[in-house]
């Protein structure tokens, strides 16, 4: 680059850039580190090139857009940390010392960019035999790199979740003695990590590294307390952690859709609260879907996840996804059916894949059985579907004509008579449609003294 030449200073390529190119991945957002001032050579640069450049006074950055990549200047840096928080003290370096500080010899890797050594790999942490061995280490002692900054122990689990690279012995080590120090990190931080864990092609890896580490009780406590198997005589249960990171990795198979790998990890959380145990029946987790589901709010809460639709989606999913289970169980009735096409919604094909996802037993029979049973369930939903419109249906007959039709204000007996038109058209008694309400509500209406308005 011959502004940098020009300027008399010394420029690289750092980072994540050219770790993707050695992985083949793509991608468009390059970093460069400047041995003097980054702002200075971005301003150049967005000058003879005519960009726009981003000034991040607070931060010593600048950002130039050119096409369709982003480029991020930096001037090279030493930080040092105080224990009681991630904010560093910050001070002109060398290359050396801006490697150093980075979290992983993976991300440590740069290219040259002044024109006597362009495209020179400076590499003093062995980064590139790193990535040719599939290895995450830090560049200097783990326990510094994690207490200076400890969202980097949740970077290290989300890459190796990622990119299925190993956390090397030693620095999973510091993870384990640094858990803790999660905890001054910012929910928000933590959960774009999470979020990437999740995102990831088999998000499992991730979420076992933290539980092994003990960043998970930190973070997810819920997820944490259902681990392990409890035994009382010949009675014992499955370790739910284990199988909700089958249930995960199953779900993850079929979609990338992010909230419903969230449901697939919060779908059994009630289990721990609800476990009982019968010495008939043996260990028992009744209602576990309705505890789960009221948990969800705290949870997306706490972790500073969206509290909308999404949020409302998950909890959506976590309360009905025993629903199907229990209908490939039993004799697939239409009203069952019918009740589940009006609960699920628009999202019932999406409960069906968390269910599938969700049959994990090692016994093939008994998952072939399950699968031929949802898929008798998914004939007989497309069979009612198409004949009574019962997905997101609304009962014909509204409150609205409820009470003009007798005169009456809003109360108890409209949402009663509402409620047996609604029970009525999903049990088949009447078909889908005003007339048949209509006749229901009269019925209603007359077995509790209601006259019409005349």
């Amino acid at each position: 680059m011959e502004v940098v030449d020009d300027m008399g200073l010394e420029a690289y390529v750092i980072g994540g850039f050219v770790r993707d190119y050695y992985l083949h991945r793509p991608s468009s957002d390059i970093d460069v580190v400047v041995v003097g001032s980054g702002v200075a050579v971005a301003e150049e640069l967005g000058r003879r090139l005519g960009a726009k450049v981003t000034i991040f006074k607070t931060y010593g950055t600048a950002m130039l857009r050119w096409r369709d990549t982003e480029v991020e200047f930096v001037g090279a840096r030493r930080e040092s940390y105080t224990p009681e928080s991630r904010n560093p003290q910050v001070e002109p370096g060398t290359l050396e010392d801006d490697q150093l500080r980075r979290d992983f010899t993976i991300n440590a890797l740069a290219w040259s960019l002044n024109k006597d050594s362009f495209s020179e790999l400076v590499d003093p942490f062995r980064g590139l035999d790193d990535l040719e061995d599939c290895i995450i280490r830090t560049p200097c002692e783990p326990d510094t790199t994690f207490s200076d900054d400890p969202l980097r122990m949740m970077r290290a689990v989300r890459f190796a979740s990622q990119l299925g690279f190993d956390i090397d012995d030693y620095t999973f080590d510091g993870i384990c003695r640094q858990a803790e120090r999660i905890k001054i990190i910012t929910k928000e931080r933590i959960s774009v990590e999470l979020n990437k864990i999740m995102a990831s092609p088999v998000p499992s890896i991730g979420f076992t590294l933290m539980r092994n580490s003990g960043l998970l009780q930190y973070v997810l406590p819920e997820l944490d307390r259902m681990v392990g198997i409890e035994r009382r005589g010949k009675h014992a249960h499955k370790d739910n952690f284990e199988h909700t990171m089958k249930v995960l990795d199953n779900l993850a198979r079929r979609t990338d859709d992010i909230w419903l790998r969230w449901a697939a990890l919060l779908h059994d959380i009630g289990k721990p609260t609800t476990k009982a145990y019968d010495q008939r029946q043996g260990w028992t987790f009744h209602q576990h879907e309705a505890v789960g589901s009221k948990m969800i709010p705290q949870i997306f809460r706490r972790l500073k996840l969206p509290l909308n639709e999404p949020m409302r989606f998950v909890q959506k999913m976590v309360f009905l996804h025993m629903r199907p289970i229990v209908l490939s169980e039993d004799l697939v009735t239409d009203s069952a059916v019918r009740r589940l096409l009006f609960e699920a919604g628009d999202d019932v094909d999406k409960l069906m894949t968390l269910c599938e996802a969700d049959i994990t037993s090692g016994i093939d029979s008994k998952v072939q059985r399950y699968l031929r049973n949802f898929e008798l369930v998914r004939s007989k939903m497309k069979d009612l579907e198409e004949r009574d419109r019962i997905r997101n249906f609304q009962p014909p007959i509204s409150g609205e004509i409820i009470m003009k039709t007798y005169d009456i204000p809003p109360c108890a007996v409209v949402g009663e008579i509402k409620e047996v038109i609604k029970n009525a058209i999903l049990d088949g008694i009447i078909p889908n449609d005003y007339d048949a309400a209509y006749r229901l509500m009269e019925e209603e209406a007359e077995r509790r003294g209601l006259q019409k308005n005349l």
